[in-house]
């Protein structure tokens, strides 16, 4: 699927965290089409290696930083590095996480701290990085990656519903902070997308599934990355604060 949406983001910096794979990748492939020099940090340096191939392959500028975002210094200077080394920090996506689903029975201290820690604390960190930054500049666009599982819940999800529902409202605090400075946060929470977890599930399950969306059909990580692409654009800023879902009509 190609995306229709276009916004010019020439001149602009973006860090996307998360961006070697999935949903984080699609939304670095958007901003580079759409102009932005991508700032594209994940752990895994091959993997990143591949989505700066795509952004430049399409004619885009893109810069791979190996980052685990669970070590707080360490995302907090890739941030305030992508600003030192480009002169600007126009955008920021949080899009890092995992899961590590189990009934709240058997979860184990490691597994809520290891999605909280990569999901939620990560985005707290990167968020004060780039806030400082944006204030300055009196500029700034930040979306967080939610999902539905932060609005709704799942059974099985404890730490990462938890960890999903804490950046919607950390989203909704920080946009009151910023928004004299021009700065809009805002978080989009995806429902069932395409990705390799979803593949796993089997056509079996994934055909009830779509038996519970009204659109019919599970979404693709481009339909993702059009909202977070016009929610990067000069077109939304006079939104802020807000949660986009994006599930096709699951939740209502």
């Amino acid at each position: 699927m190609e995306l229709s949406i276009k916004t010019d983001l020439s001149g602009q910096v973006a860090v996307v965290t998360g961006s070697s794979q999935g949903l984080g990748k699609a939304i670095a492939i958007a901003l580079g089409g759409s102009g932005a020099k991508v700032v594209c940090l994940a752990r895994n340096a091959e993997k990143l290696a591949e989505t700066v191939a795509a952004i430049e392959a399409a004619g885009g500028s893109a810069q791979a930083v190996s980052c685990d975002v669970t070590d707080r210094a360490a995302a907090a200077a890739a941030v305030e590095g992508a600003h030192r080394e480009h002169g600007r920090l126009d955008i920021l996506v949080n899009n890092a996480g995992v899961t590590r689903d189990k009934l709240l029975r058997g979860m184990s201290d490691e597994e809520w701290d290891d999605v909280i820690a990569t999901n939620l604390t990560s985005c707290f960190v990167c968020c004060r990085a780039a806030a400082n930054v944006m204030r300055r500049a009196k500029y700034g666009r930040i979306i967080n990656m939610a999902s539905i599982s932060g609005v709704i819940g799942n059974a099985g999800q404890a730490n990462y519903s938890a960890s999903k529902a804490g950046m919607i409202g950390l989203t909704r605090t920080l946009s009151k902070e910023v928004a004299n400075r021009r700065i809009t946060v805002n978080a989009v929470a995806p429902g069932f997308i395409e990705s390799d977890m979803t593949a796993k599930l089997g056509p079996v399950v994934m055909e009830e599934v779509c038996k519970r969306i009204p659109a019919g059909r599970v979404g693709v990580p481009e339909d993702v990355a059009a909202a977070v692409l016009f929610l990067a654009s000069p077109a939304a800023g006079y939104i802020t604060g807000q949660t986009l879902v994006v599930d096709g009509g699951m939740i209502g």
